[in-house]
């Protein structure tokens, strides 16, 4: 495979447009907007197709998201205006004891996507909340603040999932999902794909293959358009992080997986993404990005029984080694300059750990962390697209958290389409190495089809690797039930995704003692 190089020079034309595209990200919150805002809009259709969501709690506030888009997939269907939107909190579903309200504007620079930062509410509480603007009102949503930071939450109850290929199947194990009493909700990426549309599938892409940000708008649409995505995110607050196909599969930095693509090029194709992306997600205005870059790591406390430090695989790393793929073994693997997460982010990521008071340390991220062989046999095979490819600066992390005493770390991964469960460890060739950590590995919501059980494959994956506890192939999430003394992580899946009403199946959960490394069946 042809990698450039991501140190390229860019032209000076292309410097210019790079700067001009960061700053038409950049919509002006002046004082200006209110007198310019249509307060007072009429609507023949329903501008709040894609829902409501909520994001990243604090112990005061979170964030409250919806976007005005009478014609979803059509652009939107708004004209290039600024609207006014007011927003409402409730103690009750009624909305008879408002608890706090505002206004927000809803501007086209912004695909009048609208992101209210709410602060000043009590810790540890529940809230409903629903959007107006002009005669059209909102579906309804809860959030709920998290427990102070010096609070000892008795317990946490959150799910996990990725990957949810609209082509490939019903979101099913989303409205599952839905129906579950969860505190959080966390997506670990490929939120949605870029592909061109394929014949013969369950549903239809509704563009060619996605580059400009109407192209990236019109997808995240689509996908918001599913009535269980929907009532996902209006279920409780999303914390969210990308992987590849939110903007490019197999995406390296600013590296593309094709031959001959201009870096300038593919840096505008990846501005117009993650545009897209922040206007489409319950994200915090210091997320918003500048021209293709946007910073997505962050932390997230709950309480001080857990730390959540969300994680970015992509848009950091160097080249996939080896070409990427499966691969033997080797020095490329090793090589000490290789990084996943770039040095900003790792030592950010190492300070969040030391600083940590939480009793459990969880990194949400996007590639599977444990050095699983492939290949059956003699011979080994390594993903290079995932930690294996990038070993030194995993060992390097795994040996901080081990050598720091990091209480009870947990990686939460997706990507990969199966279900595992693998303990950590800084040299996985050595069976007699107790474990420093847990891996949770969530399936995915739809992608790679229907999936299955795999108890055979499994069996052959647990001799090569004596590390992974579990290995399944069926579609759904993991639900994660949070004590001081105990961790559960639930499978819960679903049999089939090619046609809607598939029921759950609790297939296998596990359990991690506090101060016990290393995950055990029950």
């Amino acid at each position: 495979m042809f990698r450039s190089s991501a140190n390229a020079f860019l032209s000076d034309r292309r410097q210019f447009v790079l700067g001009a595209g960061s700053l038409a990200l950049l919509p002006w919150f002046g004082q200006c907007l209110p007198g310019a805002a249509k307060a007072n809009a009429s609507f023949a259709k329903n501008p709040f197709t894609l829902g409501v969501a909520s994001g990243d709690p604090l112990p005061d506030g979170f964030v409250l998201w919806t976007r005005l888009a009478p014609e979803p997939i059509e652009g939107g269907g708004m004209p290039a205006e600024v609207y006014q939107v007011t927003w409402e909190l409730s103690e009750d579903e009624s909305f008879k004891t408002i608890a706090k309200s505002g206004k927000a504007f809803a501007t086209p620079q912004l695909g009048h996507s609208v992101h209210v930062e709410v602060h000043g509410l009590p810790a540890d509480k529940w809230y409903f909340y629903r959007f107006q603007c002009g005669d059209a009102m909102s579906p309804v949503g809860r959030a709920r603040t998290t427990p102070g930071f010096d609070a000892a939450p008795e317990q946490l109850r959150f799910a996990f999932a990725s990957c949810q290929h609209w082509e490939q199947g019903y979101f099913t194990a989303l409205g599952h999902m839905a129906q579950e009493e969860l505190d959080l909700m966390l997506h670990l990426g490929d939120y949605i794909y870029e592909y061109a549309p394929k014949a013969n599938r369950v549903r239809q892409h509704n563009s060619h293959e996605i580059e400009s940000l109407d192209d990236y708008r019109n997808r995240y649409a689509l996908y918001r358009t599913d009535p269980n995505l929907q009532a996902a995110h209006a279920r409780c607050p999303w914390l969210v992080v990308w992987d590849d196909h939110e903007f490019d599969n197999n995406c390296a930095g600013d590296i593309s997986e094709e031959k001959g693509i201009d870096p300038a090029d593919f840096l505008l194709r990846r501005a117009n993404a993650y545009q897209a992306y922040y206007e489409m997600m319950p994200l915090r205005r210091r997320c918003m990005p500048k021209g293709p870059h946007m910073q997505l790591y962050r932390r997230i406390a709950y309480g001080q029984l857990a730390n959540f430090q969300m994680l970015d695989t992509r848009q950091y790393r160097t080249d996939q080694p080896n070409g990427d793929g499966l691969k033997p073994y080797n020095e490329a693997e090793a090589d000490r300059f290789a990084t996943l997460l770039g040095d900003k982010q790792e030592h950010w990521l190492m300070r969040d750990l030391i600083a940590s008071h939480s009793n459990w340390n969880i990194l949400g991220q996007q590639v599977m962390m444990a050095h699983v062989d492939r290949m059956e046999g003699e011979g080994e095979k390594y993903s290079m697209d995932q930690w294996p490819g990038y070993s030194h600066s995993r060992n390097r992390l795994l040996e901080f958290m081990r050598d720091r005493k990091v209480p009870n770390p947990v990686v939460l991964t997706g990507d990969i389409h199966k279900n595992w469960v693998n303990d950590l460890k800084v040299d996985f060739q050595n069976e007699k190495e107790a474990p420093m950590g847990t891996e949770f590995v969530a399936t995915s919501i739809t992608s790679g089809g229907n999936g299955g059980q795999m108890s055979d494959a499994e069996k052959v994956i647990q001799s090569e690797n004596p590390f992974v506890k579990f290995f399944n192939g069926e579609r759904g999430y993991v639900s994660c039930t949070v004590t001081p003394t105990e961790w559960r992580s639930d499978y819960q899946v679903v049999e089939f995704v090619d046609k809607p009403d598939a029921p759950l199946v609790t297939r296998a959960s596990f359990v991690v003692e506090s101060g016990q490394a290393g995950a055990q069946r029950v």
